[in-house]
């Protein structure tokens, strides 16, 4: 079965230099020292990240991978300040078409924006999808501690529905002061409070949220076609949808119950948490139409990564129809694949 796994990272060591040469380690996250330690052990590093032919193809093969939608990991320059991130993003998207044409039927790639200038990164979404063929947009994190549903930002997604082209929202570091409220303790090493405020609870909770304020906004109502994306099995949303129907919709002013806009302009991975229970938990909460594959390469690398959709099909969690659906054919219609 053809598998497309839709969220993929890299970097790219021309951008990695660009953001090092304009701004040095200002770039780089607030972390305890325990916690810059633990990163530099544990992550994948920069030659894992920007490789393609040595590493990358070879696990794709392997796991029977057709297509991995590439898109920028931690050495983004999405949040410099405009007059570095706007001529960086147009480098990395145009760095970025180049590897899709140099490896054809092996990647497509979703753009990087300046998003600190809304204008101008919806100027460069535009380009990205119609001169250099890239397939919508990865959005990490915050910008200097501002959500994306901000009027602000609406250019960005205005432009998005207007090229039927999806925005993947992505987690990233958490402002310190809610790292310091909710994921310290005196009593914990730094380690511990690192991990808590990242990848181990942090930063899901924040992009959760973040697409729930999304919905709130309304901006699904202003923008009907409008598609965003959510790793992780949803970051933990999803399994409120009732509580939110119960809660909010005697009081908010959108046309639709909150738990709609879940279950029709938002679509969820797994992001290489290959688990039966949380697929079973998504499809009776928002059906395998709005489900994708995805293995968060190379910052995981699950051992199940070749049979997790075949394990499904084989314990009758999903249908044939299903799988097919979720492994390659909702990709393909909302990122436009031919």
């Amino acid at each position: 079965m053809k598998t497309i796994a839709i969220e993929e990272h890299l970097e790219i060591k021309a951008i990695t230099d660009g953001i090092n040469t304009a701004v040095g380690t200002a770039s780089a996250p607030k972390v305890n020292p325990e916690m810059q330690t633990y990163m530099k052990n544990e992550l994948p590093s920069p030659t894992v990240m920007q490789d393609i032919a040595e590493e990358r193809l070879p696990f794709m093969d392997k796991n029977e991978i057709d297509v991995q939608i590439l898109s920028f990991g931690n050495a983004s320059p999405q949040n410099l300040e405009p007059e570095y991130a706007i001529p960086l993003s147009q480098q990395a998207n145009d760095e970025l078409a180049k590897i899709v044409a140099q490896h054809p039927g092996r990647f497509a790639a979703l753009a990087v924006l300046p998003v600190g200038d809304p204008n101008a990164a919806a100027q460069e979404l535009e380009r990205a999808v119609t001169q250099l063929g890239l397939k919508g947009v990865l959005l990490k994190g915050n910008y200097q501690n501002r959500y994306f549903d901000d009027p602000y930002f609406k250019p960005i997604f205005a432009m998005a529905s207007k090229l039927d082209v999806p925005v993947y929202f992505h987690p990233s570091f958490v402002p310190e002061n809610i790292t310091n409220q909710y994921y310290s303790r005196g009593e914990w090493s730094d380690l511990v409070s690192g991990i808590l405020s990242t990848a181990g609870f942090g930063w899901h909770i924040d992009v959760g949220i973040q697409v729930l304020r999304m919905v709130l906004s309304g901006i699904f109502d202003e923008y009907p076609n409008l598609k965003l994306i959510s790793g992780h099995w949803g970051e933990m949303i999803p399994m409120f949808l009732e509580r939110f129907d119960d809660e909010f919709n005697a009081y908010d002013t959108l046309k639709q119950p909150v738990s709609h806009y879940f279950q029709q302009n938002i679509y969820f991975s797994p992001s290489g948490i290959l688990t039966d229970a949380q697929m079973k938990f998504m499809l009776d909460e928002v059906g395998a139409d709005h489900l994708m594959y995805s293995v968060d390469y190379p910052y995981k690398t699950p051992a199940n990564t070749k049979d997790y959709m075949q394990h499904l099909k084989d314990q009758a969690i999903l249908t044939t129809e299903e799988a097919e659906k979720i492994a390659y054919r909702n990709a393909e219609n909302i990122f436009h694949l031919n």
